[in-house]
């Protein structure tokens, strides 16, 4: 075999061997369903009295199992009002048995929001994927929250 194809085997063996490797996932896909119990959240009148762009709602809620029964862990976060009577954009941590997991993104007044999930750490270190929130009634008393990891 010449050196040239040798050198073009030896090359397409090592690209393979790096594309097995790093095209491997870190971990599995998990699916996490949760629903939120939304008893702290308190909106913060930051500018003119009323919805107005600015206004904060932190919250620290429990967060319970799919069944809502069991009690899980907690989220802690806030939102920032970005679009009057319509859009918040928020940013937070659920903590659980195995560790946390941070979400970051929109969440909509009257429609299902999906929102990034930015990192974690114990057993959700370096996690990413989505996560999606759908209310469980028109008063915003509680929360699905779909946590789809990668």
């Amino acid at each position: 075999m010449p050196m040239h194809s040798r050198a073009l085997a030896a090359l397409a063996l090592g690209v393979v061997s790096f594309s097995l490797v790093a095209g491997s996932p870190a971990a599995a896909d998990e699916t996490i369903t949760l629903v939120e119990r939304a008893t702290t959240d308190t909106v913060v009148d930051t500018g003119p009295k009323g919805d107005s762009v600015g206004d904060i709602l932190p919250f620290a809620n429990e967060v319970y199992d799919e069944a809502n029964a069991k009690l899980v862990g907690h989220d802690n976060g806030w939102c920032v009002r970005t679009v009057v009577g319509k859009a918040w954009e928020c940013i937070w941590t659920l903590t659980l048995e195995k560790g946390q997991i941070t979400a970051e993104g929109p969440f909509y007044d009257t429609a299902d929001s999906v929102l990034a999930v930015t990192g974690g750490t114990g057993g959700y270190d370096e996690a990413s994927g989505s996560m999606k929130l759908h209310a469980r009634d028109a008063t915003g008393s509680a929360y699905d929250f779909v946590y789809n990891l990668k």
